[in-house]
């Protein structure tokens, strides 16, 4: 049986955090066969002179790993340009049931509602109209938007995703008749984009948590919007998820989709669920103040305490935003080996508040990156916000290095959604045995000339 063999000759490669010059790099079977600094001069005055040599694939200009998008809602898509210009947002998401832009295009076709000048806009604002998009979704208009998303995010240099899932059922919350429709059109819609994908399936129970002084029951039952999203129970969940069939270049991981939403023992059994599995599990954590409030006030502790104490916490846990912390969350991130998702244009669109990445930094806290709601797709936005919105918070410049922000949206990522586990195939560096994913950035375009490779 012949095997499927590449060689590329790279102009300049980040090797082992280090940009390297001249640098080969042989692929077989879509795996990092060998890597070589400073090896191949014949294929570098071929590349110079305009053609490669023979089969060797010359790639001019900076060769980084595969990024890694840790944290999307793909159907979110659907809402860029409609809750960004105005701050109570637009109304009447149509169905997105046509393919590549026109998916997306589809999705405002219905219009706009008035706009009342004097509105504040805010997470919770955003949040209805993010729900009335997802009560128009079905499988096949689903599987169209999710592809053109996931599209999106190859051409900006993504080749693994977390997609965090929870339009699970039909609006009125009963199942297809294939109870995992949306989660197996999620799946195919990455693999026909060329992307590799971590279902992380959320376990969404409760309509939320009541607030101090509303008195009531706490949680709160799901709201009929919401009905979609839910299993009824954590087993109900277990029992969907294990019927879940991923194939190549596909994962299945858990995800809590917050603490207002499930409750600390069905956490504990999620969890147990994950560690039994060997997955990937994710939670939105203290995105909100109000969450931590409410948190307080139902249970006595902050969300990511009820985590830990939960058994939640973990090397395969990743608390996605964490934007609200306290000192003592801070170190139980570090004390479990946890992971931060970070999501800062996401972040700063909502209004959410920037978190405190020099503190995770040096508690030596890994962090990693993702889109989310998909207003933005750019791996490199992202890791570029963190530090400035960094130097926003703390008027200090350069607390995260230009190494330290591709590691997180390479390696860190590829970690957090299950792809350097022990049972797969590593990925997210340029090193010998790892999955062959490759980026190369052209240092010579208007955007980046003058850039030195390093920086």
């Amino acid at each position: 049986m012949s095997s499927d063999s590449t060689t590329y000759s790279c102009e300049y490669a980040v090797v082992g955090g280090v940009v390297e010059s001249d640098v080969t790099i042989a692929v077989v079977d879509g795996v990092f066969a060998s890597v070589e600094v400073g090896a191949d001069q014949a294929g570098r005055s071929a590349g110079s002179a305009g053609a490669a040599s023979v089969g060797v694939v010359r790639l001019k200009g900076l060769t980084i790993p595969g990024l890694a998008n840790a944290h999307s809602h793909a159907f979110h898509r659907a809402l860029r340009s409609r809750v960004q210009a105005h701050r109570q947002g637009w109304e009447a998401i149509d169905q997105a049931n046509r393919q590549g832009r026109e998916a997306i295009d589809q999705a405002h076709r219905q219009g706009r509602e008035a706009i009342d000048p004097a509105g504040q806009g805010s997470f919770w604002t955003w949040r209805d109209l993010m729900y009335r998009a997802a009560a128009r979704l079905n499988p096949d208009n689903y599987h169209q938007l999710a592809r053109a998303t996931f599209a999106e995010m190859a051409m900006a240099g993504v080749t693994a995703v977390g997609e965090f899932h929870y339009v699970h059922h039909r609006a009125d919350g009963k199942p297809y008749a294939e109870p995992n429709a949306m989660g197996e059109a999620v799946f195919s819609a990455a693999t026909e984009a060329g992307i590799r994908i971590t279902l992380l399936d959320t376990l969404y129970l409760h309509g939320g948590l009541s607030s101090a002084g509303e008195g009531g029951e706490s949680p709160l039952g799901l709201q009929p919007h919401q009905l979609r999203f839910g299993d009824q129970t954590v087993d109900g969940w277990i029992d969907r998820v294990e019927g879940l069939a991923p194939g190549d270049g596909q994962l299945v991981g858990a995800s809590i989709h917050s603490v207002r939403a499930v409750d600390p023992a069905s956490v504990r059994k999620i969890a147990e669920w994950a560690s039994a599995h060997r997955a990937p599990l994710h939670c939105h954590v203290s995105e909100q103040r109000a969450e931590n409030e409410q948190c307080l006030s139902a249970y006595g502790v902050t969300p990511m305490q009820l985590l830990a104490d939960a058994g939640a916490m973990g090397d395969r846990f990743t608390a996605v935003h964490a934007t609200h912390l306290t000192s003592a969350d801070v170190g139980l991130l570090a004390t479990s080996g946890s992971t931060v998702c970070m999501c800062p244009t996401t972040e700063r669109d909502l209004g959410d508040g920037i978190g405190p990445t020099s503190e995770f930094a040096a508690s030596g806290i890994p962090m990693a990156v993702g889109s989310d709601s998909n207003a933005v797709i750019d791996m490199f936005e992202e890791s570029r916000a963190l530090e400035l919105n960094e130097r926003l918070r703390s008027e200090t410049r350069g607390i995260h290095s230009a190494g330290a922000l591709l590691e997180m949206a390479t390696v860190n990522g590829h970690r957090s959604l299950g792809w350097t586990a022990p049972e797969t195939v590593a990925a997210g560096s340029i090193t010998p045995a790892a999955r062959a994913d490759l980026v190369t950035i052209n240092l010579g375009s208007v955007r980046t000339a003058g850039a030195c490779a390093d920086s």
